[in-house]
């Protein structure tokens, strides 16, 4: 009596040619698709332009000191740094721009915080070449003159500093906050300003400077 069940799948069909001696049916498959195909040009063809790809966006710099642009308070500053250099000290040390100040010197504290394209940043923890096209901020470009920027104000009025070298993050990170929301509640403040330490604990006068400072526009 003839069997109805189906083939399995990849069975040979029953009068098909026989294999050559040695060979699986799966060798012979797979031999005559790449030949039908030509998997092996194609193969290497995209090999080769993933190399060339990745050569092309592998473009090494360094590590001696190349030139670089940095726009900080809206003045364009033309400079040599080696690549390792970071934003605060290509800012400090060959701008001379020494408002934000160096303290832990390991993205912890936030003393060096800057505004880069309008968000805060440990300067400490970019290289200045990263920089490079974007709008940074510093403490040195808030004032107007001798005319004090409104956070500066506030700061003053409500005792939020005291040694100092907390003071020009704190305030970079209030501009940044009031920028964005001019009116913030008293979690929102301190959400905003967790990521900076004040070691003489005037946390209580920069919040207060924080949830008063008026008139803050965007710069």
């Amino acid at each position: 009596m003839a069997s109805h069940e189906p083939p399995r799948p990849g069975a040979r069909p029953p009068d098909a040619e026989p294999l050559p001696e040695g060979e699986s049916r799966l060798d012979f498959s797979r031999r005559n698709f790449l030949k039908t195909v030509g998997v092996g040009p194609l193969a290497a063809s995209v090999v080769a332009a993933r190399t060339a790809d990745a050569q092309a966006v592998a473009n090494p710099v360094g590590p001696a000191a190349v030139p670089i642009e940095l726009t900080i308070n809206g003045h364009r500053h033309a400079l040599s740094v080696e690549p390792r250099v970071t934003l605060l000290d290509a800012i400090r040390d060959r701008l001379d721009l020494t408002g934000q100040k160096r303290v832990c010197d390991r993205g912890a504290c936030g003393a060096c915080t800057m505004l880069v394209d309008g968000r805060t940043i440990y300067a400490c923890s970019m290289l200045a070449i990263e920089a490079q096209g974007a709008d940074i901020r510093t403490v040195e470009g808030l004032t107007n003159g001798t005319v004090l920027h409104p956070v500066q104000e506030a700061f003053c009025e409500h005792d939020g500093l005291m040694c100092g070298f907390c003071t020009p993050g704190f305030v970079m990170a209030t501009v940044a906050l009031l920028e964005a929301n001019p009116t913030p509640t008293a979690d929102e403040a301190r959400r905003a300003l967790d990521g900076n330490i004040c070691r003489c604990g005037t946390y209580k006068g920069v919040l207060e400077a924080a949830l008063t400072a008026k008139g803050v526009r965007r710069g």
